[in-house]
C-alpha cells in the first residue's frame, strides 16, 4: 500500500513537471532564433548532450550573432571524437553514438533554457507502467526522440551550475571539459556532475606558489562575476591569508562590463601602487579588457599580471595589447594538441560540412568574410582557403578533455552494455530502462582508459580529473618585435619553475618586487600599519631583546644576551678580574716589589736585631708593623683572585687587618713617645705601659678591635660571590658585599689614620734623635692624601669592576709603601750603607749638644744638682725600649740633663724653644 502511495506521488510530480516543460519551451521557442534552435541533431542507437558557448552572450539579447572561436572548436571535437568513436569496432560495436548539442550563448540562464531540450526528450523514458489514463488505457507520450543518457558540458562554470541542479533531478549524468568552478565537486549538492579537468583549487594553488617564488607579499585581484571568477578568487583570498599574502586591492568584473568599468578597475589598482603583482580569475573577455584599460590608462609594464586559465595561452586575447601583456605569467591546463583534429579541421568547409548550421558563422568570422548566396561571386572562396595553422588556426586546448569527455561516456556504455546485454552486441532493454544515477555511479566515475593523446583518463570519488597544470610566459621573442607564450614550468602537486626563464615586462634581468613594506632587517620587528598585515614599520629591537615572532620583542634577562639571529638567547660568559690583564699586572708588579722590599727589611732588621738602631725603633712594634705591610701587598692577590666564599671572606679580613697591624702600631708607637715627653715636662715619674710588652699588648688590642668587627660582618653579611650588573651585556662576579658595607669596614682604620696623625702632629717637635715623630707624621700625612684620593674614586668606578678593583689594591699597596719607605728606609740605610753610625753615641747624638758654657748655663748647673735625681728617674723609664740597654739610658740621662739644664737658664718664658732645640734622642 505504501509502495502504491509512492508510486501516485511520483505520477502527479512527473506530470507536474510534463506540463511545466512544455510552457517553458513554448515560450524559449519564441525567444531564439530558427537557427539556433536547430542546433546539432545526429540520431544514434545511444543519444548524448552537448552544450557549448558556439555564440558569444549578447548585450541585450541572450545571444549575439558574434561565434565564439572556443566553443565552435570544442562542439566539432565533440563530433570528431564521436566519429572515432562509431568507427572503432571494439568500443560499443554495432552501437552507433548519436548527439544533440545545443548553444549556450556563455549565459548561464540561456543555458538554463537550452537544456530543457534535453529534458523533454527524456521524458519518453518514464516507466508509464503506473499510469492509466481516465478510460483505462495506458499513456501515450507525444515525443518518441531518444532521451541522452549524458551531456558533454557546459564550458562555463556558471552554465554548469545551473544545468547541472536541473540535470540532478532527472539523473543526467554531466561531464564537462572546461568548468573549474570548486563549488561543482560538492556530490551533496551536483550529484551527478563530473569533469575532465580539475577543480580551481590546484588553479589557485599553482598561482600562489608562483607568487610565493616571486616573493610577492603585497597583491591586488581582478575577478569575473559568476561562479568561475568568484569560486577562483575565493581560493587565491583563502590561500593568500594562509600564506600570509595580503591582498591590496580586489575588484569584480561584472556581466555586460563595458570600457568605463574597467578604467575603474585598473585605477583603482593605483590606489596600492605597491601591489604591482595583479591575480587575473578573469573569463578570457574581461582579461582583454583589464589590458585595453591599462593601455588607456598608459600603465604599459606597470602590473605583473598573474592569469587563469580563463587567459591561459591564447593569442587573440592580446592582440594588439603585447606590450601591456609582456611579462605575464600564465595557468592553463597541460594539455596536448590532437594532431588528428587538426587535420579534421582543415578538411572541414562550409560545403562538407552540412551537420554543423554554425560552421559557416564561424568560417565568415575566422576569415573575415561573407559567403554570397549561390551562383553569385563568393568573397570567402572556399575552394583555395582552409582553416590551419599558416592561416591564423590554434587549437584550443580544451579540445583534448572534450574528447576525453566524450570517450568516458562511451567507455561506460560499452562497460552497462557488456554488464547488463551479455553476449548481445545492440542496446538491450536493460540498459534503456537503467537509472542515470546508477550508471554515473556504478560506470561512469569508475572509468579508466587511454586518451587519444596517450594521457591516463580518470575520474577521483568527486568526479573531478586530474590536476595537471603548464605554466606560460607571455614575452617577447628575443631579436625580434614578436611575442609568444613559452612554456617556464609546470604544477602537478607541486611547482616546478625554471625562473631564470622567466622574462618580465620592461626585460628586466631580475624579479621585480610587490609588497607593501621592505622585509625587516635581523633584529627588527613588526609594527603593522592600518591592519594590514602585509605593510608594517621595522622598529629595531634593544641590544639585549630577542624577537618572539615577528612582531614581539622580548627581553632576555640579566646575564642573558641575544644570538647574532635575535631568536634566541645565551647566558653571557662571567667577568671577573683576569691576571693576565693590564688592570691585574699593574698592581701585582706594585705588590710583588713591595712584598721583596718588605721581606728584605724583615732579613735585614733580623740580622742587626742587636744593633742599637733597631734597638732605638723598637723591635716588637717595628716587626708588627712589617707585617701589616706584608699582609696590605698579599689582599692584591686576594682581591685579584676570582671570588668566592673563601677567598670574599679573606678580603674582608685581610684589608681590615692589615692597616689595623700598621696604624695600630703607629698609634701605639706616637701614644707612647707623646706620653713620655708630656710626663717629663711635668715630672720626673716614669709613666705606665710604656714596655715592650705593653706596647704589644696595647697594639694587639687595637687590632682585635678590627677584627671582631669584621667576625661580626662575616656573621651579618656572610661571604660569598654575587652577579653584578653594570650594563645590560656585562655579568660581573664579584664578592657579596655592597661598596657601602666596605666603606664602614674602613671606618676603623680611618679612626685610627686620624688619631695616629693626631699624635704626629703633636710630637712633631719632639728632638728626632729620640723618636721617629718626623717620619711618622710624613708618613701619615701621605696616607691621608691617598685614602682622601682613594675612596671617591673608588665609588666613583663602580661601573667599571677592573678600574674599581686595580685602583683598591693600588691604594692598599701605596699606603703600605709610605709606611715601608718613610719608616725604614732611613734606617736601613744606615744598617746597610753606614754602620759606622749605627753606634750608641751617634743613636744619642749627644755631641751635637756639647757647647761651651755661659753665664746662664754655669748658673743651670748648681740647680741641675738639684735636680739630677728626676731627671736620672725619666731617662730610666724610657730604659729597654726607645734607648735598649744600659748605654742608652745613660746617653738619655745625659741629654735630658742637658736639656733641663737649657730650660732652667731660660726661664719659664723661653721653655717652649729650647724644647725644639733640644734633642730627646
Amino acid at each position: 500500500m505504501m509502495g502504491g502511495d509512492r508510486r501516485a506521488g511520483w505520477t502527479v510530480l512527473v506530470w507536474a513537471w510534463v506540463s511545466w516543460l512544455t510552457s517553458v519551451s513554448m515560450l524559449v521557442g519564441q525567444m531564439r532564433s530558427e537557427v539556433l534552435a536547430t542546433g546539432v541533431q545526429l540520431s544514434g542507437d545511444l543519444m548524448l548532450g552537448g552544450l557549448f558557448p558556439v555564440h558569444e552572450k549578447g548585450d541585450k539579447t541572450p545571444c549575439s550573432s558574434a561565434v565564439y572561436d572556443r566553443g565552435l572548436q570544442r562542439l566539432e571535437a565533440m563530433l570528431y571524437a564521436l566519429d572515432l568513436i562509431n568507427s572503432d569496432q571494439e568500443l560499443l560495436p554495432n552501437i552507433t553514438l548519436g548527439v544533440h548539442i545545443l548553444d549556450t550563448c556563455s549565459k548561464d540562464t540561456y543555458a538554463l533554457n537550452q537544456s530543457l531540450e534535453f529534458i523533454r526528450v527524456s521524458l519518453d523514458a518514464l516507466d508509464t507502467s503506473g499510469l492509466e489514463c481516465s478510460d483505462g488505457q495506458p499513456p501515450r507520450v507525444k515525443y518518441r526522440a531518444k532521451p541522452v543518457r549524458g551531456v558533454v558540458g557546459g564550458s562555463y562554470s556558471s552554465v554548469s551550475l545551473q544545468v547541472a541542479n536541473l540535470f540532478r533531478l532527472f539523473h543526467i549524468p554531466q561531464v564537462s571539459p572546461a568548468s573549474t568552478a570548486r563549488a561543482l565537486s560538492d556530490k551533496s549538492r551536483y550529484e551527478f556532475f563530473a569533469r575532465t579537468v580539475p577543480p580551481d583549487t590546484f588553479q589557485a594553488m599553482a598561482m600562489m606558489d608562483v607568487m610565493q617564488l616571486f616573493n610577492w607579499s603585497y597583491i591586488s585581484t581582478i575577478h569575473s562575476e559568476g561562479s568561475y571568477g568568484e569560486f577562483g578568487i575565493e581560493v587565491i583570498h583563502n590561500l593568500a591569508m594562509a600564506r600570509n599574502i595580503c591582498i591590496a586591492v580586489s575588484e569584480k568584473i561584472p556581466h555586460n562590463a563595458d570600457h568605463k568599468v574597467f578604467d575603474t578597475a585598473v585605477g583603482n589598482l593605483l590606489k596600492k601602487p605597491t601591489a604591482k603583482a595583479v591575480v587575473l580569475f578573469t573569463r578570457a573577455e574581461d582579461a582583454r579588457g583589464v589590458l585595453a584599460a591599462a593601455r588607456r590608462l598608459n600603465l604599459t609594464s606597470y602590473f605583473h599580471w598573474v592569469a587563469s586559465d580563463g587567459w591561459g595561452k591564447q593569442s587573440h586575447l592580446v592582440e594588439g595589447l603585447q606590450d601591456v601583456a609582456e611579462g605575464a605569467i600564465t595557468v592553463e591546463l597541460t594539455s596536448q594538441v590532437v594532431k588528428g583534429f587538426d587535420r579534421y579541421m582543415a578538411r572541414l568547409t562550409p560545403e562538407n560540412n552540412k551537420r554543423n548550421p554554425w560552421f559557416k558563422e564561424y568560417w565568415e568570422t575566422f576569415f573575415g568574410c561573407k559567403l554570397g548566396p549561390p551562383g553569385s561571386d563568393l568573397a570567402c572562396p572556399t575552394s583555395t582557403r582552409r582553416i590551419t595553422t599558416e592561416s591564423g588556426y590554434q587549437q584550443d586546448p580544451k579540445v583534448q578533455f572534450v574528447m576525453d569527455a566524450v570517450y568516458s561516456f562511451a567507455y561506460a556504455l560499452s562497460n552497462l552494455q557488456k554488464s547488463k546485454c551479455p553476449g548481445v552486441t545492440h542496446v538491450c532493454e536493460a540498459m534503456n530502462k537503467y537509472d542515470g544515477g546508477d550508471f554515473y555511479r556504478d560506470y561512469l566515475l569508475n572509468v579508466s582508459f587511454r586518451s587519444v593523446v596517450g594521457s591516463q583518463v580518470q575520474f577521483d570519488e568527486r568526479g573531478d580529473g586530474p590536476s595537471r597544470y603548464t605554466i606560460y610566459n607571455f614575452r617577447k621573442i628575443p631579436g625580434t618585435r614578436n611575442y609568444n607564450y613559452s612554456v617556464v614550468g609546470s604544477w602537478y602537486s607541486e611547482l616546478d619553475l625554471n625562473l631564470s626563464e622567466v622574462s618580465f615586462s620592461g626585460n628586466s634581468g631580475s624579479v621585480p618586487t610587490s609588497v607593501c613594506s621592505r622585509p625587516c632587517q635581523v633584529g627588527e620587528i613588526k609594527i603593522l600599519q592600518q591592519g594590514d598585515t602585509c605593510c608594517w614599520i621595522c622598529t629595531p629591537c634593544k641590544d639585549w631583546e630577542m624577537m618572539i615572532g615577528e612582531f614581539t620583542c622580548q627581553d632576555c634577562g640579566r646575564g642573558r644576551w641575544p644570538y647574532a639571529d635575535k631568536m634566541d638567547c645565551f647566558d653571557l660568559p662571567h667577568k671577573y678580574m683576569q691576571w693576565t690583564s693590564v688592570f691585574a699586572l699593574v698592581p701585582v708588579a706594585i705588590s710583588c716589589l713591595g712584598i721583596v722590599l718588605t721581606l728584605t727589611v724583615i732579613i735585614i732588621f733580623t740580622k742587626h736585631d742587636d744593633t742599637p738602631i733597631v734597638k732605638a725603633s723598637g723591635r716588637e712594634l717595628s716587626y708588627m708593623l712589617l707585617c701589616g705591610i706584608l699582609i696590605c701587598y698579599l689582599n692584591t692577590f686576594l682581591l685579584l683572585a676570582m671570588p668566592g666564599a673563601i677567598v670574599c671572606a679573606l678580603q674582608r679580613f685581610g684589608v681590615g687587618f692589615g692597616f689595623s697591624m700598621i696604624y695600630g702600631a703607629l698609634l701605639t708607637k706616637t701614644n707612647r713617645i707623646s706620653r713620655i715627653f708630656d710626663s717629663a715636662s711635668r715630672s720626673a715619674r716614669r709613666p705606665g705601659f710604656i714596655s715592650p710588652k705593653s706596647q704589644v699588648i696595647i697594639t694587639c688590642s687595637l687590632v682585635s678591635v678590627q677584627v671582631v668587627a669584621t667576625v661580626v660582618w662575616l656573621i651579618i653579611e656572610p661571604p660569598g660571590a654575587r652577579f653584578d650588573y653594570p650594563t645590560r651585556d656585562q655579568v660581573i662576579l664579584k664578592c657579596r658585599i655592597k661598596d657601602s658595607s666596605f666603606l664602614l669596614s674602613l671606618i676603623y682604620n680611618m679612626f685610627l689614620i686620624t688619631t695616629c696623625t693626631v699624635y704626629a702632629v703633636k710630637t712633631r717637635k719632639i728632638p728626632e734623635n729620640f723618636n721617629e715623630s718626623k717620619f711618622i707624621g710624613f708618613t701619615m700625612y701621605t696616607t691621608c692624601i691617598i685614602w682622601l684620593a682613594f675612596v671617591p674614586i673608588y665609588f666613583g668606578t663602580g661601573n667599571s669592576y677592573e678600574v674599581q678593583i686595580t685602583t683598591l689594591c693600588v691604594a692598599i699597596s701605596l699606603s703600605a709603601s709610605v709606611a715601608l719607605v718613610c719608616l725604614y728606609s732611613p734606617k736601613i740605610y744606615i744598617i746597610v750603607f753606614h754602620p759606622d753610625k749605627n753606634v750608641r753615641k751617634l743613636t744619642m747624638n749627644s755631641a751635637t749638644y756639647k757647647k761651651a758654657p755661659t753665664a746662664s748655663s754655669a748658673a743651670s748647673v748648681n740647680h741641675g744638682k738639684v735636680k739630677g735625681r728626676k731627671i736620672k728617674r725619666t731617662a730610666e723609664a724610657m730604659d729597654g725600649h726607645t734607648i735598649r740597654g744600659r748605654e742608652a739610658a745613660d746617653g738619655a740621662r745625659d741629654s735630658l740633663t742637658h736639656c733641663y739644664r737649657g730650660r732652667k737658664s731660660r726661664g719659664n718664658g723661653e721653655r717652649g724653644s729650647s724644647l725644639k732645640e733640644t734633642p730627646l734622642e
